[in-house]
């Protein structure tokens, strides 16, 4: 028992939930890499390839509620084990792919698997870390290899995709898998909710899955469909009717899936609101960034990942830093404070154009993801001891729920205002452009330029319009009013003795 049995075995069940959180993040950034190579031997379209991409977020969205569920009322080894076991199972079945079908089935069920990690992770370590300020160091180094992953991926995918081919991002799990899971059955305590489950809320996850797949569908897809489309008009409606559903399911049931009591607790909305637009200004800005380099600085997929080096070095730092102060410093002032320190490093993306250097990028990110590292353990921290610690499960799915929906908002938006920017840029800067030789060559050249303008000006808007929300962030953060620091932060300790 990680209690009992020594100090420094916490900080093992830590690595150890690690190796499984990075591994899954790892293989969503690394598969984009792939999808060239995979769209050649499949034969397929770049748009048809996009339902690799897609299946993987509607199922893991899915899914997560659910497993969350689950641990807190099977126990969360169990559960964090077989979500471990179907992963590697699935990423063989992956590597092993005919065709678009068999690679969209087998992406599914790794994405079911991967969905588990993330709240039996966090009800693990919450239960393992008894002392206030070592969980939320522990939550904030945990939170950081999110982001570890997401700049490794290109970085450890690339070469081997180029020396082993595509199948070897999959294959790779394997080993790495069997090391995570050796190491989770030896040290990771079962853990639990005393409360005895009577029934599993089962119509309750069939009403969120849909309102969810049809989410995911329509952010995923909406741009390509068009938002006023007939699809889209679809999709909006089976979200109403089915959230509505899901909703009243929830309000009756003994044991719901998403029990809505979390949100009457302020402290506890608050932070989930703060935290979703935190993840959707840092999701789309950081999706368009690589597109920038490569599109119009001329950097390879490899070159492009190198600018995130520093990024994920930056959070492995600010992460524990934010979870030091905890006790020392206002948890709203920290929050606020590196959210508008974020706020600066996206405003300063608005600057780059194609004469930008390395640099230009890696300043205003390592900005960037300093602040958002700061609050990244107080706001995990803060969820985690809000609730009892029977809860956590339940409401560590509710945070990665609103991460990945945040997460797809943001790249939803950002594509979309970018999009429509350039469209309104490219006639205003034609407006305001005069051609005096009208030879072929010359005005090809200028039409050229009259694009360039208009979508270098695009991506500056978007970042504008991604540092105002990540400013209305910081303002929310300001609401999180915790009557006593050291009570929250003793909190989840108190209801460890319960468990």
């Amino acid at each position: 028992m990680p209690k009992k049995d020594g100090k420094n075995l916490k900080w093992i069940v830590l690595i150890t939930v690690i190796i499984g959180t990075f591994l899954g993040r790892l293989d969503q950034t690394v598969v984009n890499l792939a999808l060239p190579k995979i769209i050649n031997d499949f034969r397929i379209t770049v748009s048809a390839a996009g339902w690799i991409a897609t299946a993987y977020i509607l199922a893991n969205a899915i899914f997560v509620p659910i497993w969350g569920k689950l641990g807190d009322t099977v126990g969360r080894k169990k559960v964090y084990i077989l979500g471990f076991l179907i992963f590697i199972g699935g990423s063989i079945l992956a590597g092993f792919s005919w065709n678009l079908s068999s690679m969209i089935v087998f992406r599914v069920i790794q994405a079911i698997a991967g969905s588990a990690d993330y709240p039996t992770a966090m009800a693990i370590l919450a239960f393992t870390f008894e002392n206030g300020k070592e969980r939320a160091q522990a939550l904030g180094i945990w939170t950081a290899s999110f982001a570890m992953a997401s700049v490794f991926g290109p970085l450890i995918g690339g070469p081997l995709i180029d020396y082993f081919g595509w199948r070897s991002i999959f294959l790779v799990n394997l080993p790495v898998g069997l090391i995570g899971l050796f190491m989770a059955l030896a040290f990771i305590e079962e853990s639990k909710s005393e409360r005895k489950t009577a029934r599993f809320d089962w119509w309750g996850a069939i009403t969120l899955g849909v309102a969810l797949s049809a989410l995911v569908l329509v952010l995923d897809q909406g741009l390509n469909w068009g938002w006023f489309s007939g699809w889209s008009f679809l999709m909006y409606f089976l979200v109403i009717a089915f959230g509505s559903i899901f909703y009243h399911i929830e309000r009756n049931h003994e044991e719901p899936i998403v029990d809505f009591k979390f949100f009457r607790n302020s402290i506890f909305s608050i932070t989930l609101i703060n935290t979703s637009i935190i993840f959707m200004a840092m999701m789309g800005s950081i999706f368009l960034i690589p597109i920038f380099a490569q599109t119009f600085l001329g950097y390879s997929a490899t070159q492009a990942g190198y600018l995130f080096m520093p990024m994920a070095f930056t959070l492995m730092i600010a992460s524990p830093l934010g979870g030091s102060l905890i006790g020392k410093v206002q948890t709203r002032y920290v929050i606020a404070g590196g959210t508008f320190i974020a706020t600066v490093g996206v405003y300063l993306f608005s600057y780059l154009d194609p004469r930008s250097g390395p640099l230009a990028i890696i300043i205003p990110m390592v900005i960037m993801v300093f602040g958002m590292g700061l609050g990244m353990a107080q706001r995990t921290n803060i969820i985690a001891s809000s609730v009892p610690v029977s809860e956590v499960g339940i409401a560590s799915s509710i945070l990665a729920l609103a991460r990945n929906i945040a997460g797809a908002f943001g790249i939803a938006i950002f594509t979309t205002i970018l999009n429509n920017s350039i469209n309104s840029n490219v006639i205003k800067t034609s407006q305001f452009s005069s051609l005096y030789v009208k030879n072929p060559e010359t005005i090809k050249q200028f039409i050229g330029l009259i694009i360039l303008k208009a979508q270098v000006v695009a991506y500056s808007n978007v970042y504008i319009v991604a540092a105002v929300i990540l400013l209305l962030g910081a303002v929310t953060a300001l609401g999180i009013k915790i009557k006593d620091e050291h009570k929250l932060e003793k909190s989840l300790g108190s209801d460890l003795a319960e468990v």
